[in-house]
């Protein structure tokens, strides 16, 4: 299959990434992860005023969708930016509570959500922990066939990244019980590993563009260093993986897109392809990782430069929601 982005969806994936390039986000990653929310709510609501929340909720509760292909050229836009808050969990959220139906918990928060007004974490596919349950308006959580909302957390942990919270949610109020909370949970499931692929493709993209001028400018024996062939042979390696990663992640987008106007069938296969886009992009923007980190030297190690908000990011982008042991286990079951 030949795929390319439409000009619509290239030029919403430019608009994103003017914004976030005027707006300073590895400071909003870092206030982030002081605790201090204010400016990545800012943030948030930036982009919201783009659409990109609204891309998840369908028409009748305030948004545009669901559009997992516009989600996807968004989120990679986000990872290549590192803007901080629970954006996949949010939006897998908000597809949770629509395949739940007309609850009132889907009449409350799916057009808040669409606004940017919510900030909503999710725990489910067995996790015990939600990410940034303390900057979150409320958190869902799934246990088996049941989901509940809960405000209530234990004490924050400090992850690899700074700027990825994590929080055990405590309590809760049950909002659904029975079968439709299983095939919902498996689909939000389903979308948070394919923008969380995503957003590992963006990670690698910065990393390289970050790589490739630094080993243009560093010098060694008179010559820079990204002329040795060591160094492009290195750099070749990270940027196959991620151009191959990325046209896995839009066949995932497709086939959830598919899978909605289908109703519901397919779903395994649908699974299977969106887990090998999370396997192949987690494990390409964990590769440029290394490989900045390599041929950065000395700089990568530290947390001053920019440069370690990206680093730090890809492992843990390329662990959440499944990772590649259970990801490879996924598609070798169809």
């Amino acid at each position: 299959m030949r795929f390319l982005l439409t000009d619509e969806q290239r030029e919403f994936g430019r608009t994103l990434d003017s914004l976030l390039g005027a707006a300073d986000t590895p400071a909003a990653a870092r206030a982030w992860a002081a605790g201090e929310h204010k400016p990545g709510r800012h943030l948030w609501a930036r982009l919201a005023e783009t659409g990109v929340f609204a891309l998840a909720v369908p028409e009748e509760r305030g948004g545009m969708g669901p559009l997992p292909l516009e989600l996807v050229v968004a989120f990679v836009e986000l990872g290549r930016h590192v803007v901080p808050g629970p954006l996949v969990e949010t939006v897998a959220a908000a597809a949770l509570l629509h395949r739940l139906g007309d609850g009132a918990a889907a009449g409350d928060w799916l057009p808040r959500i669409a606004a940017g007004d919510a900030v909503v974490g999710l725990c489910a596919d067995g996790e015990p922990f939600a990410l940034d349950a303390d900057a979150a308006d409320t958190v869902l959580v799934v246990r088996g066939d049941t989901v509940c909302r809960t405000q209530a957390h234990g004490p924050v942990q400090p992850g690899l990244d700074p700027a990825r919270r994590l929080a055990r949610p405590l309590g809760g109020t049950v909002l659904a019980r029975g079968p439709a909370v299983t095939e919902a949970a498996r689909h939000a499931t389903d979308l948070a590993r394919l923008l969380t692929a995503a957003q590992a493709v963006g990670v690698g993209r910065a990393l390289l563009a970050r790589t490739v001028e630094y080993v243009c400018q560093r010098t060694q024996f008179g010559r820079p260093i990204g002329s040795f062939q060591a160094v492009k042979h290195r750099l070749a390696d990270a940027l196959m993986g991620v151009e191959f990663a990325e046209p896995l992640v839009h066949a995932g987008a497709l086939a959830l897109a598919n899978e909605a106007a289908s109703a519901g069938a397919g779903g395994l296969s649908t699974g299977a392809e969106v887990a090998a886009a999370k396997v192949a992009a987690g494990e390409a923007g964990y590769a440029a990782a290394r490989a900045a980190l390599q041929l950065h030297g000395a700089v990568g190690y530290t947390d001053e430069p920019d440069l370690s908000l990206w680093i730090r990011k890809a492992r843990p982008l390329r662990d959440a929601w499944g990772g590649p042991g259970a990801c490879r286990a996924r598609v070798l079951t169809g």
